[in-house]
């Protein structure tokens, strides 16, 4: 078994699989250590991207601030059409699911299928494909496996489309340490609420070298650096994560 897994033209799946279980050790070792990955690899991700309107083509946003009798001013109108590739990570709904959920899907997906090819292909003929030939089916399998899967997680999630919030609006809300302690520059986790209700999970660090947030502690986001937030200890009892 295992040297029909590690044989040559099967390398490009044993590689595949071989990650996919790395990932999965990785971040069960980054949760408990309340860093996780896939919260921070998610918050890189433009925030419009869980958005893309496959269908549309224009974005036309005139500026109401500046309406005066004569009607709304569309000298600030922005035109914009989303690229191939912001297309192609929205059918494959990246945005709507976890990018860490879909990159395992792959792996997996493309491993087995190009195992299962080549033990067809084997069993047919007695030797195996070269390794870059068999990973062509494996991908065409792979690749719509993991639009299926992520339509169906992302089906799965409750998810209010009026409540869409940017992670910048998370800026002056309370969230509270799940996992982890917080330092400088060793983010721990930690879950808010936006004004819609909904929780959401994101890295925190303290804003002081000298502070540090153990778990259950409830703490004021002050700000945004890339995927991390800063904050401070919540010291105002009126402001409560609810």
């Amino acid at each position: 078994m295992f040297s029909f897994i590690l044989a040559d033209g099967n390398l490009p799946f044993a590689v595949a699989l071989g990650l996919m279980l790395g990932i999965a050790v990785l971040e069960g070792v980054m949760t408990l250590l309340g860093a996780g990955i896939s919260q921070a690899i998610d918050s890189l991700l433009p925030e419009s991207l869980g958005d893309v309107d496959l269908d549309a083509d224009l974005d036309i946003a005139p500026d109401m601030d500046s309406v005066d009798g004569s009607g709304a001013d569309f000298g600030d109108a922005q035109i914009g059409s989303p690229t191939a590739l912001s297309k192609l990570l929205g059918w494959l709904c990246v945005g709507k699911v976890p990018v860490l959920i879909l990159l395992v899907t792959f792996l997996t997906v493309f491993g087995l299928a190009g195992l299962f090819v080549q033990s067809v292909v084997h069993g047919i003929t007695g030797a195996l494909l070269p390794g870059v030939v068999a990973s062509i089916p494996a991908f065409i399998i792979a690749v719509p496996s993991v639009r299926l899967f992520g339509s169906g997680v992302a089906r799965l999630t409750p998810k209010d489309e009026t409540a869409a919030v940017t992670s910048k609006s998370f800026v002056g809300r309370i969230a509270t340490i799940t996992i982890g302690t917080a330092r400088k520059g060793e983010p721990a986790e930690a879950k808010l609420q936006d004004t819609h209700g909904q929780t959401h999970y994101v890295m925190v660090e303290p804003e002081k070298a000298e502070d540090a947030f153990d778990a259950g502690t409830q703490v004021l986001i002050i700000q945004k650096e890339g995927a991390r937030f800063i904050a401070i200890l919540n010291t105002n009892p009126a402001l409560v994560d609810e």
